[in-house]
């Protein structure tokens, strides 16, 4: 059977199943095409370090269409010019799509290098777990002023959660509140489906209980070893990504990040093509 019949099947095949589901109609409209997916550069970073062009060649390859930067020593352009980056990835038909950033310093300077190369989101990646809820009053008041300068760009400003931030504080859970106090006509959130679940929080009912406000998700599976939790190769661990993504995608998520941390037994590169092999399996 050759791959056009057989995608034919599949997808035909999908569409029957969504008829019943109660997302059906929105995942209706979604059938027939699989989403691009990209990659948290975090995942090789080591890799990265020590041969920035060998890898963005071998993530081309792999089946990597999109990027998520972050900052590192060499800043979010990676030692280049913005204009070097892209140039460098419309040759290897990429485009970066996103970047974690410190958005406390020159984020004026960041949100216009990465409006100028067709960037759509800079990206807080990490507050950590804090003592008061006032803090996370303050992180709200800080992310609109953000994004009110993204805004000015004409990109968007983001934060991307950890388990730490669904921890009820004074009865308070810090990301309902930091979703609530956001504006939403400036503000974003890159849910972390892995550090969701292991909150406990059920990912697709946290995003209809605050609907469009989530437009990138990290794809990130999740293994249970001796001492806790890891991340591990998709499809490998306990997260049902076959049947989270189309429903992500009916609630409005745009971007589709895989990352992954811990490496048991294989290399980062190994296991961002294994992420990448196992993704192109999926529909959503």
């Amino acid at each position: 059977m050759n791959n056009s019949r057989r995608n034919f099947l599949r997808q035909t095949a999908l569409a029957g199943a969504a008829i019943s589901m109660p997302f059906g109609k929105e995942l209706m409209a979604m059938t027939g095409k699989s989403n691009p997916f990209g990659i948290q550069l975090w995942t090789v970073k080591q890799a990265l370090y020590k041969d920035t062009m060998g890898v963005l060649k071998y993530l081309s390859k792999s089946g990597y269409k999109q990027l998520e930067g972050f900052e590192g020593e060499k800043g979010i352009f990676w030692g280049m010019k913005n204009t070097e980056l892209k140039k460098v990835l419309d040759d290897l038909g990429m485009n970066m799509v996103s970047s974690h950033c410190n958005n406390t310093q020159d984020f004026e300077r960041k949100a216009a290098g990465a409006a100028e190369i067709g960037m759509k989101y800079l990206i807080c990646p990490h507050k950590g777990a804090q003592k008061s809820l006032d803090n996370f009053k303050q992180f709200s008041d800080e992310f609109n002023a953000c994004g009110e300068i993204t805004k000015k760009n004409g990109i968007r400003f983001a934060y991307h959660n950890h388990d730490y931030s669904f921890v009820p504080m004074d009865g308070v859970v810090p990301q309902d509140l930091m979703m609530k106090s956001t504006n939403p006509d400036t503000v974003d959130f890159e849910m972390d489906m892995y550090w969701t679940v292991a909150a406990g929080v059920d990912p697709i009912a946290y995003m209809k209980k605050f609907p469009n406000r989530f437009k990138l998700v990290h794809v990130k599976d999740l293994a249970k070893t001796a001492t806790g939790i890891e991340s591990c190769i998709i499809g490998k661990g306990s997260i049902d990504y076959k049947s989270l993504l189309p429903q992500a995608a009916a609630q409005g998520v745009k971007y589709y990040i895989v990352e992954q941390e811990a490496y048991t037994g294989t290399t980062e590169l190994d296991c961002a093509k294994e992420d990448a092999a196992y993704l192109k399996t999926l529909n959503w």
